[in-house]
C-alpha cells in the first residue's frame, strides 16, 4: 500500500522563496515540486505579484493549477488564463490612506497595480520599482493612477527604511486598509482583510484542501498570515526576521534550493 503525503498542499512564495536571481527555478526544485504532484499533493503558487505580471513566468515552469495573485486578491488559474476571483482595492479609500501615511512621514511615492488580466503597473514621478525588469507605465501626476480599478499600491519613502514605514503606515491606516512588507521597498497597501491567506484559503477550498494538510514557503512578512493559516511553515534561510519568528522550520536560501531540501526530507524523498 502506497502511504498518504504528510501533506496534501505545497504553497509556494516566488520571489525570494522558489525562484533564484533572474527569476528561474532550478532543476532540483522543480525535481521536488514534480514528486511532490506524483505523491498525490498538489502546488499552489502563492505571490504578491498579480496575475499579468507572472502569468508568463508560470506558462515558462509549466505551472498550469491555481495561483494566489496580487497579495490575495487574486486567484489565477494558470492552465486555462484567467481569473476565478478578483478583488478591488476602493480608491478613494486607498488615496485616502495614502494622504494619512504623508501626514505622518512626509511625501511617499506610489505605483498601483490595476485590476483584471489587461491590468498595468502604473507608477507616479518618483517611485523606483523594487523589481525594474516588470513592466511599468510611468505617469505624470499621481491622480492618474486612479484612472481604473486598481487590487494594490505600492509606497515607498525616500529615506524611511522599509519595517519603519510599515509600522507608521499600519497605525495611521488601521481599519482603512491592510499593510504589508512584501520585499524589499515593497511595502503595499492592500483591501482591508486581503492577504495571502485569504487567497490560499479560498484557492484550498476549491481545492477541498483543508488548512492543516497544507505547508506552506515564505521568506517575507507578507507570508505570515500564509504560515499562520496552514499547517507547516518553512521560512527560507534568506527570510526576514518576522516570518522566522513564526515558522516551524527554516531551510536553505531560495539560491540554495531551501524549498527542495525541505520537500525532500519532508516527503522522505531522501
Amino acid at each position: 500500500m502506497v502511504s498518504a503525503p504528510p501533506f496534501s498542499l505545497v504553497a509556494t512564495d516566488l520571489d525570494g522563496t522558489l525562484l533564484r536571481p533572474g527569476d528561474t527555478v532550478s532543476a532540483r526544485s522543480r525535481a521536488a515540486l514534480a514528486r511532490v504532484s506524483a505523491a498525490g499533493a498538489q502546488h499552489i503558487v502563492v505571490t504578491g505579484r498579480p496575475a499579468p505580471q507572472v502569468r508568463h513566468l508560470l506558462m515558462e515552469i509549466d505551472y498550469r493549477g491555481l495561483a494566489v495573485c496580487g497579495q490575495g486578491a487574486q486567484v489565477f488559474d494558470a492552465g486555462a488564463g484567467r481569473l476565478v476571483s478578483a478583488l478591488t482595492l476602493d480608491r478613494e479609500i486607498a488615496e485616502t490612506a495614502l494622504g494619512k501615511i504623508e501626514a505622518e512621514v512626509g511625501e511617499v511615492f506610489a505605483a498601483v497595480n490595476q485590476d483584471g488580466m489587461d491590468g498595468l503597473m502604473l507608477m507616479e514621478p518618483g517611485y523606483e520599482p523594487s523589481h525594474p525588469t516588470l513592466p511599468a507605465v510611468r505617469v505624470g501626476l499621481r491622480a492618474a493612477l486612479w484612472d481604473r480599478p486598481i487590487n494594490k499600491v505600492l509606497v515607498r519613502h525616500p529615506s524611511l527604511g522599509d519595517d519603519e514605514l510599515v509600522a507608521v503606515a499600519r497605525t495611521v491606516t488601521d481599519g482603512l486598509v491592510t499593510m504589508t512588507m512584501a520585499g524589499p521597498g515593497t511595502v503595499e497597501l492592500q483591501p482591508l482583510g486581503v492577504t495571502k491567506a485569504t487567497g490560499l484559503a479560498l484557492a484550498a477550498e476549491m481545492s477541498g484542501i483543508p488548512a492543516a494538510a497544507a505547508v506552506t514557503f515564505g521568506d517575507m512578512p507578507n507570508d505570515v498570515p500564509m504560515f499562520r493559516w496552514s499547517g507547516y511553515g518553512v521560512a527560507m534561510a534568506n527570510a526576514h526576521e518576522e516570518l522566522k519568528a513564526v515558522a516551524d522550520e527554516i531551510t536553505s536560501s531560495n539560491e540554495e534550493d531551501g524549498v527542495a531540501v525541505a520537500l525532500e526530507r519532508l516527503f522522505g524523498f531522501g
